[in-house]
């Protein structure tokens, strides 16, 4: 059963990585190159290079990529390095030997299906196990010698970085229809990985939430409860509460949960916040009839 279940996680990993490479494949070769646009982060150094000197994009791609990949093995594992280092070498053939259609001169429709395809084809690798891109990896490589920095600032310096080179070498009409091009990538790369049922956590805080959690548990959701307590005002008063109770749903069906709260106790103080990933549990209620 174990093996079973091994076999199915590979073919399943490998069926994103190959889906991932095309696409970005397709967003590359077929919308973006002849345009003379660029993608953010490594791949798009690599396009900007290849666009100033003579060596093709695919060497560009595997010289630049693979020294991140290598920086990641300890981090991240044999297995992640060995998937990344044969999604890369894929995209790399890909472009090299793939016939992509040069699909429409529109720049605009260029720019923004170009970096919806490769932000698809990104997301599929990252839910295969592997990247097409280094910069997270460098970006969390950077964060962690530097705890200044967020991550998320890394990759921010690196794109202005490489758009302002852009617009230097390129152009300022290329360098923005790159901007929306990257953009469109990572939105895409985002709705990829946690879909249209990106999840929310919910915290309730009410003197009815033996009503709530009833409800909540009637209408097929899951709760968490925990002990807590209240402090607020000048004095610091405390006081003393039953439950807090903690729940994790689909933002599809967020609204039915404040509804539902807010006719029990209209009073009752509601916290919420977005969730990357959860496993296991239970998060989506029952059908409605």
């Amino acid at each position: 059963m174990v093996q079973q279940s091994s076999s199915f996680r590979i073919i399943r990993d490998t069926i994103f990585i190959v889906a991932g490479v095309l696409s970005a494949g397709m967003g590359i070769k077929g919308f973006l190159l002849s345009s003379h646009f660029i993608d953010g982060g490594v791949t798009g150094v690599s396009m900007l290079l290849s666009s100033l000197l003579i060596v093709p994009l695919p060497i560009w791609l595997l010289v630049i990529n693979l020294p991140f990949i290598g920086l990641g093995y300890r981090q991240f594992g044999r297995q992640f390095a060995l998937k990344s280092t044969l999604g890369i070498a894929g995209l790399s053939l890909s472009l090299a030997i793939i016939p992509y259609p040069d699909v429409t001169p529109d720049l605009l429709l260029t720019a923004v299906f170009g970096g919806f395809f490769i932000g698809a084809g990104i997301g599929l690798a990252m839910r295969g196990g592997a990247v097409l891109d280094g910069t997270e990896i460098a970006a969390l490589l950077i964060s962690r010698s530097n705890p200044v920095l967020k991550v998320s600032d890394v990759i921010l310096v690196l794109n202005v970085a490489i758009f302002g080179a852009a617009a230097f070498f390129l152009g300022i009409n290329p360098a923005l229809y790159s901007m929306i091009t990257y953009f469109a990538a990572s939105k895409t790369v985002d709705f990829i990985i946690h879909g249209i049922e990106e999840y929310t956590a919910v915290l309730i805080i009410s003197r009815q939430h033996q009503l709530i959690q009833e409800q909540i548990i009637e209408k097929g959701w899951g709760v968490t409860v925990l002990k807590g307590q209240e402090g607020y005002g000048k004095n610091g008063s405390h006081h003393d509460l039953d439950v807090v109770l903690y729940v994790v749903l689909t933002r599809l069906e967020l609204s039915r949960l404040r509804s539902m709260v807010v006719n029990l106790d209209p009073k009752a103080f509601i916290i919420q916040h977005s969730v990357d990933d959860v496993a296991g549990g239970k998060v989506k209620s029952l059908p409605l009839h």
